[in-house]
């Protein structure tokens, strides 16, 4: 009996696809979760496993603390035993608000401010005072945000064009909005010559509005009769609705658009700190509060160590061991103010799990999704050292990984499979490194690159000339056009600001597939994602002579009982809640009167069980074969027109994600870590697409630290030679035979795992 404590046992699973299995994880040991994208791996750690826990976890509050808690319901399981706290490190990309900083997301910025206010001079308050938040702490220039940002009339208003020809280029302000039709209709202006050939007066009043201490209205006409309004000027109106207030708040317009028409410049009185300067005055051992937040944060280190009074003291040493794990995990070049909306892939990654990592606690469960996520080869080192250190504190560590670096490091192994979505959901292997090989069809240990020994010879070249965006230093490189090119580098060296900046910027056409979320939702389906579902519900409608809103579960075809949920959650008070199948629908979502109709002899919900690979049996509208082609392509063939977007897994949703970017025609696609949440197997599917893209004509660019797809590339650019100041340098461009003759870090890894 003493024996099964030192295991969690989880018997019976059927979350997902699941198909009712037995797993004992061991505790105190680093257990990988691998196998293809879609086989079960996410359904049995975080479905089932991370969920229980944190039930279990709000059992042991009153029940009207539970109540303000959030609610987890039990998973579809036998039995769970044995379950201990769970720390939870998934892929979602970490908030990037304007304000939010890696000091303020490692909470080490509140300590700073509480030791400022405690023993700084001269001295100026509470702890709130130093933040650029409060009220007295913020800049009164730039309210706190560092920048000052006023509207651009070039990029605002295209002097070329009349307004009914959308001379103002932000859509509020067009024609398609009221104010950009009561500018037409108002009488001000004339709305079909350009701007540019307005008289003076007319062109300072359209543009800056009237001259100081008068008044001009014109008419607005409502269904109501014409009602007067004040006209204030184009540019003053845009101030005054759309940056003198919290853009983030307006419903219409988002803060990219605002600043899509707006320049942005630092601060004159803060110096964009978007502190009081009463606030800077205040210092410790010769630095501001803004100076402490710009020191990179092995400077930071030495600073707090400085700090000899006893109060102080005591906030410094609280502090400093977070700063000492974003050090001890290569991150020692960021400052407390670096946005986090501004750290590549691999650097977010790494700030999530040092975030966890401060705590002294031991039995817990550690629970990490794809941890090698955006690292370089020479950086997984530090992870796996990361990992065992919380093992050898009497952690439990669960990771789903690829990496077979990370997997090599493991105590046990769960591979699940053997495929994906309905024929995954089994064990595959468990049990140690050795055994994984004999056992498994799936994860080959011994893999290993191949090297693309013929590449194709580029024509042509895209070219960037001194790129200067973050830390890139007043760089220039050629790209070569129509062939397979990979930017790889340590994180924080610069890919991202090369390719999605500097080269977006010059080539605005590309086609660019970044890091994001897709929004997923239980109502959102693969054939509306993909922009299928309206296609299928038209043939419907034309079949069945009904309207096209009775074949969708979000409109008039709704089954009445569950809105079109599918699943109905009775209240049931302060207990757990509880999801139950719709009786009404049995769990299709449609109402009676929408199954009723058919196409080819199916019901619109026959059709949405339909596989991608059986789809072009039903149809054979271009538009639908030509988007189910893609999906086809990316290697989705096995889910159905219907699977919600809430349920893919991670290497799923990277793979839609893709596909939705393939089905445009474009010249130029520029991808980000592809590779992300894929199987070693999966790989080889990827880079068939790739490959097929630009035997078409087109040139594909990826940002990656995957081997397999370095060495399939055609040209490889590697930047570095370190992260952040010491990085944004070219350190080689070639093919990747030329780069096994090379000595950087990628050379260094692709050689090791070639020679393996």
């Amino acid at each position: 009996m003493a024996k099964n404590k030192d295991e969690i046992i989880l018997k019976g699973l059927q979350e997902n696809n699941l198909k009712n299995i037995d797993i004992n994880i061991p505790k105190e040991k680093i257990n990988v979760f691998t196998g293809i994208s879609g086989s079960g791996k996410s359904s049995v750690v975080f479905d089932t496993l991370a969920t229980e826990s944190r039930r279990q976890m709000t059992l042991n509050y009153p029940l009207y603390v539970r109540n303000q808690m959030p609610r987890y319901e039990r998973p579809r399981a036998d039995l769970m035993q044995h379950l201990s706290p769970v720390v939870v490190v998934e892929q979602k990309a970490v908030g990037s608000n304007s304000r939010s900083t890696v000091g303020t997301y490692m909470d080490i910025h509140p300590l700073i401010r509480l030791l400022f206010s405690r023993i700084g001079s001269p001295p100026i308050g509470t702890a709130t005072d130093f933040s650029s938040q409060s009220s007295f702490g913020k800049c009164p220039e730039c309210n706190g945000y560092g920048e000052v940002i006023a509207p651009d009339l070039n990029k605002l208003v295209d002097l070329n064009k009349s307004l009914r020809e959308y001379a103002v280029r932000f859509k509020p302000l067009s024609p398609s909005g009221w104010q950009g039709r009561w500018m037409i209709t108002g009488g001000l202006f004339n709305p079909d010559i350009p701007i540019k050939d307005y008289p003076k007066e007319t062109f300072d009043l359209f543009i800056y509005g009237p001259s100081e201490g008068e008044r001009v209205f014109a008419p607005f006409h409502t269904k109501d009769g014409p009602h007067d309004h004040e006209w204030d000027g184009l540019l003053p109106r845009f101030t005054r609705l759309y940056i003198n207030r919290d853009v983030s708040k307006l419903k219409q317009t988002s803060q990219d658009d605002v600043l899509a028409v707006s320049t942005h410049t630092l601060c004159p009185v803060c110096e964009g700190s978007g502190l009081n300067p009463k606030v800077l005055e205040c210092k410790i051992n010769g630095f501001n509060i803004a100076e402490y937040d710009q020191l990179e944060l092995t400077e930071l280190l030495v600073e707090l160590s400085k700090v000899k009074d006893p109060i102080g003291s005591s906030i410094a040493q609280q502090a400093i061991p977070s700063v000492q794990q974003l050090v001890e995990l290569g991150l020692g070049y960021l400052s407390l103010a670096r946005k986090m909306g501004t750290l590549s892939g691999g650097e977010a990654q790494r700030v999530k799990i040092a975030r966890h990592l401060g705590s002294s606690l031991n039995n817990m469960t550690y629970i990490f999704d794809e941890p090698s996520a955006g690292l370089h080869p020479e950086e997984i080192d530090k992870l796996i050292y990361m990992l065992k250190t919380l093992r050898d504190n009497h952690n439990t560590v669960v990771i789903i990984e690829h990496n077979l670096t990370v997997i090599n490091a493991a105590d046990e192994i769960i591979e699940m499979g053997p495929g994906a979505g309905v024929h995954g959901g089994e064990i595959v292997y468990q049990g140690e490194l050795e055994g994984l090989n004999k056992a498994s069809a799936i994860t080959d240990l011994s893999h290993k690159p191949v090297v693309n020994k013929n590449p194709r010879e580029a024509e042509a070249y895209f070219t960037i000339t001194k790129a200067a965006d973050n830390n890139l230093k007043d760089i220039s490189v050629e790209i070569p056009k129509n062939v397979l090119v990979s930017v790889c580098g340590v994180s924080g060296s610069g890919k991202s600001s090369l390719m999605f900046q500097a080269f977006k910027e010059k080539y605005p056409d590309t086609i660019a597939v970044s890091q994001g979320s897709i929004g997923t939702s239980s109502r959102s389906t693969l054939a509306t994602y993909m922009g299928i579902m309206d296609d299928i519900r038209s043939i419907f409608a034309k079949e069945t002579g009904q309207p096209a809103g009775l074949f969708s579960f979000n409109s008039l075809g709704a089954c009445p009982y569950c809105d079109g949920k599918g699943v109905t959650t009775p209240d049931v008070a302060f207990a757990d809640p509880v999801t139950v199948t719709c009786e009404a629908c049995g769990g299709t979502r449609y109402s009676e009167e929408a199954l009723s109709y058919q196409y080819q002899g199916k019901n619109i919900v026959e059709i949405l069980d339909l596989t991608i690979d059986e789809t072009n049996n039903y149809f054979t509208l271009p538009k639908i074969v030509k988007k189910v082609n893609t999906l086809k392509d990316v290697g989705l063939e096995y889910l159905t027109l219907g699977q919600t977007t809430s349920s893919l897994s991670g290497g799923e949703v990277q793979r839609l994600k893709l596909a939705s970017q393939l089905k445009k025609e474009g010249q130029i696609y520029l991808l980000d870590e592809p590779s992300l949440g894929l199987h070693t197997q999966d790989n080889d599917k990827l880079l068939d697409v790739f490959h097929n893209l630009v035997q078409k004509g087109n040139s594909v660019i990826i940002i990656e630290h995957n081997l397999d797809f370095l060495a399939a590339s055609d040209w490889l650019i590697e930047m570095g030679p370190a992260g952040g100041k010491e990085g944004g340098y070219v350190l080689f461009e070639g093919t990747p035979t030329h780069m096994l003759q090379a000595n950087t870090l990628t050379a260094k890894w692709l050689k090791k795992a070639i020679n393996n």
